[in-house]
């Protein structure tokens, strides 16, 4: 099996491709938490993998992406210890050896390339691809496979954190689609305006970007709140929540 690690900055996400049955078939969650990222690693995933059957022979490569450099070391150590492999951290100099270019490397997060090398592998094609993590992220790629660019507004848990951490009258309110675009209560208020505003951003973004690059693009989203927004099932062509750990995958095959 191949173990993919993805770090971000709300989540540390594992799982585990099946090269004989071609697909992934299992995946867990770790808090990116400074404090006790040593904890959870230390008890949560030798946990997770007995439960499920996994050992260590069992993983044959390792692939990391990391958009928090500060606990590359603690993961780096953890699957030496327990896996006894050392995983692949992608970095700027993985990105040579792939049919994917960006002309600037050292700012491109691996986890956007990772999306660019599996949307790319996938449909050879120009490509938005929106990403629903901590941050919202638009990242377009031409015909060629070249990242034209990126572009980046908070995310949607982010927002509704900000606004919670930022208001004393104001609710922390649940991920949930309203029955109106107008809001009859408080925390219909707040589902409208997050839900209804964001569907409008991420659409007037693609079109705007549509208009500028004259290029006709296929529109994949990915992240965990991918699906979330309803409203948006019409402008995507493709919902891939691992987007991402596919292009970690394949960068990681290219470059080992």
């Amino acid at each position: 099996m191949f173990l993919a690690i993805d770090a971000g900055n709300s989540n540390v996400v594992f799982a585990l491709y099946d090269q004989k049955e071609n697909r992934w078939k299992n995946q867990f969650r770790l808090e990116t938490n400074f404090d006790t990222l040593g904890t959870q690693l230390s008890n949560k995933v030798p946990l997770y993998f007995l439960e499920h059957g996994i050992g260590p022979p069992d993983i044959a490569k390792i692939g990391f992406s990391s958009v928090v450099p500060e606990i590359n070391k603690a993961i780096t150590d953890f699957c030496k210890n327990f896996l006894g492999k050392k995983p692949y951290l992608i970095s700027a100099k993985s990105y040579a050896t792939l049919p994917v270019k960006t002309n600037r490397p050292q700012e491109m997060g691996t986890d956007l390339m990772c999306n660019v090398m599996a949307a790319f592998s996938r449909h050879h094609q120009a490509t938005i691809i929106v990403d629903f993590g901590t941050a919202l992220t638009f990242t377009v790629v031409d015909q060629q496979g070249e990242v034209i660019g990126v572009n980046i507004v908070p995310g949607i848990k982010t927002a509704i954190k900000s606004l919670f951490s930022n208001t004393s009258k104001l609710p922390e309110v649940a991920l949930k689609v309203p029955e109106s675009a107008i809001g009859k209560n408080t925390i219909q208020a707040i589902q409208a305006g997050i839900f209804y505003g964001y569907s409008s951003l991420i659409e007037g973004m693609i079109n705007t970007i549509r208009k500028e690059a004259k290029l006709e693009f296929t529109i994949i989203a990915t992240g965990g709140l991918s699906a979330v927004l309803t409203p948006l099932e019409k402008v995507f062509d493709e919902v891939d929540r691992n987007l991402t750990l596919e292009g970690l995958r394949l960068i990681t095959q290219a470059n080992t």
